[in-house]
């Protein structure tokens, strides 16, 4: 059966703060039993009623609590030990294609800024559709330097801008706000101490602006040893309440990208 038509509506408005996921659902504890499938373009996602107008392109983030992102290894990478452009396969929880991403970054950068790096990430549909473009500019991430720490800009589509993320300065903790076009904190990113996920999974939580509320939270999935140690491929899942908005959860996508590259970008030429 639908749902009331104005509840329906009131659930995808730009800025609306997502209410809290049922206390009697968990999390998929990892990736690994996605199917390797690809979201046919002009498919609607299920059950999606457009009742307002959504950015292109992101009517496929409309109904989805889960987002899986798979880091595609760089066999030139593991060979020579350098570091090369990142590529993405961004997944619902079936394990369907809905989303690729590529980085646009030059040799120069990768060589000698590393995980500083400034770089583009480029966001196609399954059609070739540019629909998300993330900026990185090259910025500091240490506590020394509170004033110029990492930022991302999310835009939806390319050209627009619909939300940043925002490192914040915390002695302890990697800390994160996400924030609207108008650079308006909406929800923050909290992470561990500890972040090298040696034998386990690493949970990045989401929460209210007083962090007071867990909404979500950003996983990156241990791979195993092998693939830690000897491959630069990262596997994440992003678990948010279904009835987030689009644009928050684009930029949630960002932010995943961006704690790729702080905590978990490596190769054997970091060994």
């Amino acid at each position: 059966s639908l749902a009331d038509p104005q509840s329906q509506k009131s659930r995808v408005l730009p800025g609306f703060l997502p209410g809290v996921p049922d206390s009697d659902q968990s999390f998929p504890a990892s990736a690994s039993n996605a199917e390797n499938h690809v979201w046919q373009p002009g498919l609607s996602p299920p059950s999606f009623q457009p009742t307002v107008s959504l950015p292109p392109g992101l009517e496929y983030l409309s109904q989805l609590d889960l987002i899986i992102i798979h880091q595609q290894v760089e066999l030139l990478g593991m060979i020579l030990g350098t570091e090369t452009s990142n590529k993405y396969e961004i997944k619902n929880s079936l394990g369907q294609r809905i989303y690729f991403a590529v980085e646009e970054s030059i040799c120069f950068n990768r060589t000698f800024c590393s995980t500083l790096r400034s770089c583009t990430l480029r966001i196609t549909d399954n059609s070739g559709r540019e629909v998300i473009t993330v900026n990185r500019p090259l910025r500091c991430n240490s506590c020394w330097f509170p004033c110029y720490l990492q930022e991302l800009e999310i835009q939806a589509p390319p050209g627009t801008i619909v939300g940043y993320v925002a490192q914040k300065w915390d002695p302890f903790l990697p800390k994160f706000t996400i924030q609207n076009a108008n650079k308006e904190d909406i929800l923050k990113i909290v992470g561990p101490c500890a972040t090298c996920g040696c034998f386990g999974d690493v949970d990045f939580e989401i929460k209210t602006i007083n962090e007071k509320l867990t909404i979500g939270k950003i996983s990156k999935y241990w791979s195993g040893f092998v693939n830690d140690v000897f491959t630069n491929a990262d596997n994440f899942g992003i678990h948010v309440p279904a009835d987030l908005d689009v644009t928050v959860k684009a930029a949630m996508i960002g932010a995943c990208f961006l704690l790729d590259f702080m905590f978990f970008e490596h190769s054997l030429a970091g060994l």
